[in-house]
């Protein structure tokens, strides 16, 4: 459905993005994850035909981005981080008014308009001033504009900033509810919401891409150890050193909890010693409350990715 290849953006000697390579799936959910400045917007606004590249290509449904950007913007729907909206006019009279400038025919104006109402929870505030709307309901208006068309392609730009908790629940059950009908691409530089709403994750540093993947696969790749979570309720003072003993086990850390004592076994890559750690518990009755595989999260990931982009510009830098 999306096709980027080598899209690089240059303003005079500042090069906002390089050489950005992906694709996106019909009917995906795909995270373009990266810190406050790291070229997110900036790719979003190429694909959207907002500004041109300074050189590469991307195909959207099959159209050229540069070459046939109008057809293209027929079948994109865009929620910049602050959505367009006049605030003086009522939900459902903004979004007619959106419908005309997107092309629809004034026949399918009201069921393209009852069909966001509904898809967005808007129904109930149809007829309310957008300037006398909660922030959450705003967003909500702001989905609704870049979907009243129904495009093949949504690219939401931090769709949940500045949202409530329940505003972000509500907001991102939502875009998942989109996954299938649409292919949608979500920029954000909050973690949780990429692990919550996506398929897959890009994560952008600096300007570059430095992965691409799902984030379970991520989190195998970098991982180099297996490490499980053991929680003993009696503990005896020689566990961490019978817990060493099982074959494979390379290091244990150990901290109180309100449940007892926890136990973080780190053994070798590839090692499952899980049986082999119950078994120890049981037997000398300690008092198994818990046991569980610890995986990298998304934060993880991320950070070890970057850290490691970041000493890599280092080295670059110090042997020039």
């Amino acid at each position: 459905m999306i096709q980027v290849q080598n899209l690089t953006k240059r303003y005079g000697d500042f090069t906002a993005i390089e050489d950005v390579s992906f694709q996106v799936q019909k009917g995906e959910i795909l995270a373009f994850l990266g810190p406050n400045g790291a070229g997110k917007t900036t790719t979003m606004r190429i694909l959207t035909c907002f500004m041109p590249a300074t050189s590469g290509s991307a195909t959207v449904a099959g159209y050229d981005i540069f070459e046939q950007s109008h057809e293209v913007k027929k079948r994109i729907g865009y929620l910049p981080e602050s959505p367009p909206l006049y605030t003086e006019m009522t939900v459902a009279e903004y979004l007619i008014f959106v419908s005309k400038i997107k092309g629809i025919e004034r026949k399918d104006r009201t069921g393209a308009l009852t069909r966001v109402l509904e898809r967005c929870a808007l129904t109930d505030v149809r007829r309310r001033l957008i300037g006398n709307l909660s922030r959450g309901y705003r967003q909500r208006v702001g989905l609704a504009q870049a979907l009243i068309h129904n495009p093949e392609v949504l690219i939401l730009d931090e769709p949940t900033t500045g949202l409530d908790p329940k505003q972000i629940i509500e907001m991102r059950q939502v875009i998942k509810e989109l996954a299938g009908q649409h292919t949608v691409i979500l920029s954000t530089h909050i973690l949780p919401e990429a692990t919550a709403v996506c398929q897959r994750v890009i994560i952008i540093h600096q300007g570059r891409i430095v992965a691409v993947d799902t984030p379970d696969r991520l989190s195998a790749q970098l991982r180099q150890s297996e490490k499980i979570r053991l929680t003993l309720k009696t503990p005896s003072p020689g566990t961490a050193e019978a817990l060493k003993t099982v074959g494979g086990v390379i290091s244990i850390f150990h901290e109180p909890s309100d449940d007892g004592q926890v136990f973080i076994v780190e053994c070798a890559l590839g090692r499952d010693i899980r049986t082999e750690l119950a078994s120890q518990a049981v037997q000398r009755g300690w008092g198994l409350v818990e046991l569980t595989a610890v995986k990298l999260s998304l934060e993880d990931v991320f950070l070890e990715l970057t850290q490691e982009e970041a000493k890599e510009e280092t080295v670059k830098g110090s042997t020039v």
